[in-house]
């Protein structure tokens, strides 16, 4: 018996550790991120729950008797139930080679706590805790495996140093809470105007993906470099800037994201801010409260600051909407007034001051304002397969994008039969998440006829602001069943937004 429960628990070990591995990878193999999603699944819905506390139970009765060393291995093979064993959204687990060395260290911490429990005497009880603790025993391989990955991701670093410094150019660094990646590519087509530039594909904003786009896509004679730059935490933008070295470089705003990790817009505003550690130029949305105190911080430690704002009048570059057009000035002067625009304004006042920056002429600026391209899966305008207009956006998990997303879904309110906003709330904004959801649900039930709400991480706040307004309430378990009611239930005349989306390892 002693056999058979130890095997059923190495068993269930192993299943489990197939979820819990796509777990690490999509959350980019953070220390504690399997720990803390293994408390959303199986604390945060009702039926998980009661087999949470019978497996702590039973692991704990297993030293009496092996029979209740099954009792934990049955649950954690099959469960938390909602979590697949095959990934389905955005895709099933990737045996890269990370992963796969993270694997093998797993499954070396699983066994040799096994052997130890067997050299002991107490073979089952440790098997019953390595399957009910397998999403720990995964954050500490991550942590084990953390530094020979540092060491391993060097070799691409100094290598995309080397060729930063042959080729020489000049290198644009752009971060933000939100709006980073839009105004690259702002800025990568008003350069691209004049000069030969490239810009970092995607969201490839970490250490492993900047150097990745250096190393692949960077060639000679490329005259600038737009480097997107993310962080969860302090010190990450400082150590990108150490290498990339960027002379020129920008904040797009400051907000609530990654309350989760940072605890608070102070702190993210300080990380954010480490990305003029190496800049001459500093470029900076005032319209930001926790932007704007940084001007004269900047100046006086002899750095050039710009100034961009869509309300103040004395801004070096403002973008701001009039009568539906999106002007431009720069120096106080309009530059360009571009009719039929939908670009959030203080990305495009951002993008003007760094295309100024490296020498673009105000008329090639004012020429390439009419053609902004749009950020995929943010506020895209599409035809759906049922002739529906789709507003997809995806991409944006902020308050700030919620809000503009609402705006465009307004453009149409007066034409749309139906409109519909499907979501599943955002995340990662600490204490606020559920305050922000419920807000943004509010505001869409004003203007919605139908809320599609996905998944059960933000269902109550949702629900709690949709019944604040107008909207039919409408909640679906997953991404499929979503995309099934919105075939079902939308046509020609109807108008759908898809606000944020969640890869399936959320519940």
């Amino acid at each position: 018996m002693t056999l058979v429960a130890t095997g059923a628990c190495l068993l269930a070990a192993a299943l489990a550790g197939l979820r819990w591995l796509r777990v690490a990878q999509r959350e980019h193999y953070l220390v504690g991120s399997c720990s803390r999603f293994a408390g959303r699944w199986w604390f945060g819905l009702g039926f998980n729950r009661l087999l949470a506390v019978g497996v702590g139970l039973n692991v704990v009765l297993s030293t009496v008797s092996p029979v209740f060393a099954l009792l934990v291995a049955l649950p954690v093979a099959v469960g938390p139930f909602g979590l697949h064993l095959r990934g389905t959204a955005p895709g099933p687990l990737r045996w890269t080679r990370r992963l796969r060395t993270l694997a093998v260290v797993w499954a070396g911490l699983c066994l040799a706590t096994v052997a130890l429990g067997a050299l002991a005497g107490v073979p089952v009880p440790l098997a019953a805790l390595v399957a009910a603790g397998a999403p720990a025993f995964l954050d500490a391989a991550v942590a084990i495996t953390a530094p020979l990955e540092q060491r391993l991701a060097r070799t691409f670093v100094d290598q995309a140093t080397k060729k930063l410094a042959s080729i020489g150019p000049t290198v644009i660094a752009i971060t933000g809470s939100y709006g980073k990646t839009t105004t690259k590519g702002y800025t990568a087509h008003l350069i691209a105007g004049s000069r030969t530039v490239v810009p970092t594909p995607a969201s490839f904003n970490n250490s492993a993906g900047l150097a990745r786009a250096i190393n692949e896509n960077l060639l000679p004679g490329t005259e600038v470099f737009v480097a997107e730059m993310g962080t969860y935490g302090p010190g990450e933008i400082a150590q990108l800037c150490r290498w990339v070295r960027p002379s020129i470089a920008a904040i797009t705003a400051i907000g609530p994201v990654h309350l989760e990790r940072m605890r608070s817009e102070e702190t993210i505003a300080a990380a954010k801010a480490e990305i003029f550690s190496t800049a001459e130029t500093c470029v900076l949305n005032i319209d930001s409260p926790w932007l704007a105190p940084m001007v004269e911080q900047l100046r006086a430690s002899g750095k050039r600051v710009v100034r961009c704002s869509s309300v103040e009048a004395s801004a070096d570059v403002r973008a701001a909407y009039v009568a539906d057009a999106l002007v431009v000035h720069l120096d106080g002067q309009e530059l360009a007034r571009v009719e039929g625009s939908d670009a959030a304004p203080t990305n495009v006042a951002v993008a003007v001051a760094l295309a100024r920056q490296v020498g673009v002429p105000p008329e090639v600026i004012a020429r390439r304002l009419g053609g902004l391209p749009t950020a995929a899966n943010r506020r895209s305008i599409t035809k759906g397969s049922t002739g529906a207009t789709f507003i997809d956006d995806t991409y944006n998990a902020n308050p700030a994008g919620a809000e503009a997303a609402l705006t465009t879904l307004r453009h149409y309110a007066d034409k749309a039969a139906g409109i519909v906003v499907v979501t599943p709330g955002m995340v990662e904004l600490g204490e606020r998440q559920a305050g922000e959801n419920e807000r943004f649900a509010a505001a869409a039930s004003e203007v919605a006829t139908d809320i599609v709400i996905i998944g059960s991480t933000n269902r109550r706040a949702l629900q709690a602001g949709a019944h604040q307004g107008r909207a039919r309430v409408v909640m679906v378990d997953d991404r499929a069943g979503a995309t099934a009611w919105v075939k079902e239930n939308t046509g020609p005349d109807d108008v759908v937004l898809f606000e944020n989306d969640l890869p399936d390892h959320f519940p």
